[in-house]
């Protein structure tokens, strides 16, 4: 009897080990410590033992007996602990869920993504180039030596750097059209491509001015290409932006790397051609200067410019989503206003 009363405890508190829920732990007494369990059965069966053997009998059941209320007690705790646990940490599946804020494109990016559609749609491609560019392909390279006025225009962020061979003048690039003369040089015609990215001037902050901002260039290289190649291309590119209704206009207009150079307007989105304020009272906002390629440009990267004709174009990216949004301070979209870019 003594071998079955260490049965019965192994048993019993294993399976206590494995109980869950308090219907288990009802059930789990009910078989060990009710009237009718084994334990009481044998407990019962005291009377007709020796009285040695009854004594130590009794004494291991009674302790067993204890051992396991206190067990069962434990138990009861435990599972107390979890189920309040539990209903604290509840979740009411009922209940809508808590929104998760969407992130979306910068206005800029959105606005460049748009633009390097439109002009892949067109048969162009994308091509990118260093922000931190040589002297020749920033400057010379485009027909603007050393001493020609128009650098006097660009206020650049010069870099100090000395190759074995000498001091070799690099910048922070002044404008894309540097990636225009990189393809000019390393490509074979016919090239269309369009070249987006940062740009950096030494110039103060104001509404209109940031000293790095962003720019897209594009170029055309093949044989018969006209200026009314260009003209459709860039009526397209408006139509497409900006829509169908807005007028555009072009003026004759000087750059030194193409010649003829023209200058594009759209009309003014505030006055709609009246004259306002934002477009100076002209009715017209200008967005671009292109041209034909100067053939000196096409001559210093390896084309013949009696073979090949080229036009080229560049706007700042900037202000088209200040022209299409009636934003009034170009810094807006270089702040963290989050206010101000979850509009778009």
């Amino acid at each position: 009897m003594l071998q079955q009363l260490e049965e019965l405890k192994l048993n019993a508190l294993q399976e206590l080990g494995s109980i869950g829920s308090p219907g288990e732990l009802e059930d789990w007494r009910v078989r060990y410590l009710g009237k009718k369990s084994e334990l009481s059965m044998l407990l019962r069966r005291l009377a007709a033992l020796p009285l040695e053997e009854r004594k130590a009998v009794g004494t291991l059941a009674n302790e067993l007996k204890a051992h396991l209320e206190d067990s069962r007690r434990q138990k009861e705790l435990a599972l107390q602990e979890l189920a309040a646990s539990a209903r604290e940490e509840a979740l009411d599946i009922t209940l809508p869920g808590r929104p998760v804020p969407t992130g979306r494109l910068h206005p800029l990016t959105q606005t460049l993504d748009e633009i390097c559609d439109i002009f892949v749609s067109m048969g162009f491609q994308v091509v990118e180039g260093p922000e931190v560019e040589w002297d020749y392909y920033n400057f010379e390279a485009l027909n603007i030596p050393g001493e020609h006025p128009a650098r006097d225009n660009m206020a650049t962020l010069w870099v100090d750097f000395e190759a074995e061979n000498g001091e070799r003048p690099m910048l922070l690039r002044t404008h894309t059209t540097s990636v225009t003369a990189r393809i000019i040089e390393g490509a074979t015609p016919p090239i269309r491509a369009v070249e987006p990215g940062k740009v950096y001037r030494y110039e103060a902050s104001d509404a209109t001015h940031v000293p790095m901002f962003h720019q897209i260039d594009g170029i055309a290289v093949d044989k018969g290409i006209t200026m009314a190649d260009l003209k459709g291309t860039l009526y397209e590119f408006a139509r497409r932006f900006f829509g169908e209704d807005r007028k555009v206009r072009f003026r004759c207009d000087y750059f030194p790397f193409v010649e003829p150079g023209v200058e594009m307007a759209i009309e003014c989105s505030v006055c709609g051609g009246e004259g306002c304020r934002l477009c100076g009272g002209s009715g017209w906002i200008e967005i671009l200067g292109a041209g034909m390629t100067h053939p000196e440009v096409l001559r210093r990267g390896g084309i013949d410019p009696e073979v090949y004709s080229s036009f080229a174009f560049g706007m700042g990216i900037d202000r088209l989503p200040m022209l299409r949004y009636g934003i009034d301070d170009i810094r807006l979209l270089y702040g963290s206003d989050l206010r101000f870019l979850r509009q778009f």
